[in-house]
C-alpha cells in the first residue's frame, strides 16, 4: 500500500505457512521488482523474529517494528517518567529511548495512546469482575457442598481463566480443603503488584527500530501507516467477498484474488473521490445511498414491429438530489432510445 492507502502489490502464499517465515522472500522479491533503495521495512509482531531482524541488519536495512507487550516492562521507569514526550496529536504521546543494553545501534520507541488506554482498563474492569463473580459462586456452593475429586473444580476455574486472558495473570486461587480432604472452597488472592503495572501499561506499546531518524514522532507515523494494509484486509474480507474461497485449483485462488485487488483499487478511489468532496471516507455508506437510486425500461410496440425502448431515470428523494448535486453528478434529463433495438419477425404464412 502507499502511504494514502491505494494498493500496490500483492503476495499470494500457501495459506499453512507462518507469517514470520516470508520475510526474507518478500524483501528479496521487492527489491528484484523495484531495484534497492534505503527502504525502511515496517512489520508488526506476526512479522518479527530475531533471525529476520539480525538478516536485515547484515543487509544494511532499516526496519521498525512492533514488539510483544512483555518487553514494555524493561522501560517501566522511562513510560513512568513525565520528561521527554512528544505530542503527536491530542491524547497521544511518544518518546525515544534507547536499548536496554546501551550498546546496541537499536533504539526504541515508547508510545501511550489515551483512548487505547481507557479500551483496555475497560476491558481488563470487566474481566475482572467476571472472575470475582465467578470464583465468589464456586466457592459459595463449594461451602455448601464439598467435592471429593479436585479435577472437575480445577477444570471449571481454568476455563475461566481463559476466557478472560488479559485478567487471568492477575489471580492466583488456591483450592481449600477440609479434615476430610474433601475441596470446601477457594483461596483468591489479586496480585495488586502486577495489577499496579497494568495499570501504567494500559494504553502503551513499544516500536523497535535501526533507523537514525531522530523525531520519534516521525517513526509512529510511518509505524501506522500498516493500518492502511490491515484495513485492505478488512474491505477484502467484508466489502469485497474475498474470503470464503472455496476454489481447489491454485490458479483459481490467484484469479479471485486479482479481482479483489482491482476492486479495492476502485474502493480507495472512491474513498480518495469522496475526500476530496468533503464526504468523509466510507465508501460503504456512499453506495448505500446511492442503491435508492432506480431506472426501468419502457417499452413501446409500434405498428412496424419494432419495440422502441426507452430508459427512464427515477426522480431521487431530496436527500439524494443534494448528495448527487454535492458530487457533481448530473442525472440524465431526460429519457433516451437505448441501442440495437431488436424487430419483431411476423411468422410465416403457409
Amino acid at each position: 500500500m502507499t502511504p494514502e492507502g491505494l494498493p500496490v502489490a500483492y503476495e499470494v502464499f500457501a495459506g499453512n505457512r507462518m507469517d514470520v517465515t516470508t520475510v526474507e522472500a518478500m524483501v528479496r522479491l521487492l527489491e528484484e521488482k523495484y531495484g534497492q533503495a534505503q527502504r525502511v521495512w515496517v512489520m508488526d509482531r506476526g512479522m518479527v523474529s530475531e533471525a529476520n531482524l539480525t538478516w536485515l541488519r547484515e543487509r544494511g536495512a532499516w526496519y521498525l517494528v512492533g514488539t510483544p507487550k512483555s518487553q514494555l516492562r524493561q522501560f517501566e521507569k522511562a513510560l513512568l517518567e513525565e520528561t521527554d514526550w512528544h505530542t503527536v496529536r491530542e491524547g497521544l504521546e511518544v518518546k525515544l529511548v534507547a536499548a536496554p543494553e546501551g550498546t546496541s545501534t537499536e533504539r526504541y520507541v515508547l508510545c501511550r495512546s489515551a483512548d487505547r488506554g481507557a479500551k483496555e482498563r475497560a476491558m481488563l474492569d470487566r474481566q475482572m469482575e467476571r472472575l470475582r463473580g465467578e470464583f465468589a459462586k464456586l466457592d459459595a456452593a463449594l461451602q455448601q457442598q464439598p467435592v471429593a475429586e479436585a479435577g472437575p473444580v480445577e477444570r471449571r476455574i481454568g476455563k475461566w481463566l481463559g476466557r478472560a486472558p488479559a485478567a487471568a495473570k492477575l489471580f492466583t486461587v488456591t483450592l481449600r480443603r477440609d479434615a476430610q480432604q474433601r475441596v470446601c472452597g477457594l483461596e483468591v488472592r489479586e496480585q495488586k503488584e502486577k495489577l499496579e503495572w497494568a495499570r501504567h501499561a494500559h494504553g502503551a506499546y513499544l516500536l523497535r527500530t535501526n533507523h537514525p531518524a531522530a523525531d520519534p514522532a516521525e517513526l509512529w507515523r510511518w509505524y501506522v501507516q500498516l493500518t492502511q494494509a490491515e484495513a485492505a484486509f478488512r474491505v477484502d474480507k467484508s466489502d469485497l467477498g474475498l474470503r470464503p474461497v472455496y476454489h481447489q485449483k491454485t490458479a483459481r485462488v490467484q484469479a479471485h484474488i486479482l479481482v479483489c485487488f482491482l476492486a479495492l483499487a476502485l474502493w480507495r478511489t472512491l474513498e480518495q473521490w469522496m475526500a476530496s468532496k468533503g464526504l468523509g471516507t466510507c465508501a460503504r455508506q456512499l453506495l448505500k445511498e446511492l442503491d435508492e437510486l432506480h431506472s426501468m425500461d419502457v417499452v413501446l410496440p409500434t405498428d412496424t414491429g419494432v419495440e422502441l425502448r426507452l430508459r427512464v431515470v427515477a426522480q431521487p428523494e431530496k436527500e439524494l438530489a443534494q448528495l448527487l448535486a454535492h458530487l457533481s453528478l448530473a442525472l440524465p434529463k431526460r429519457s433516451k432510445i437505448l441501442p440495437n433495438v431488436v424487430p419483431k419477425i411476423a411468422p410465416k404464412k403457409s
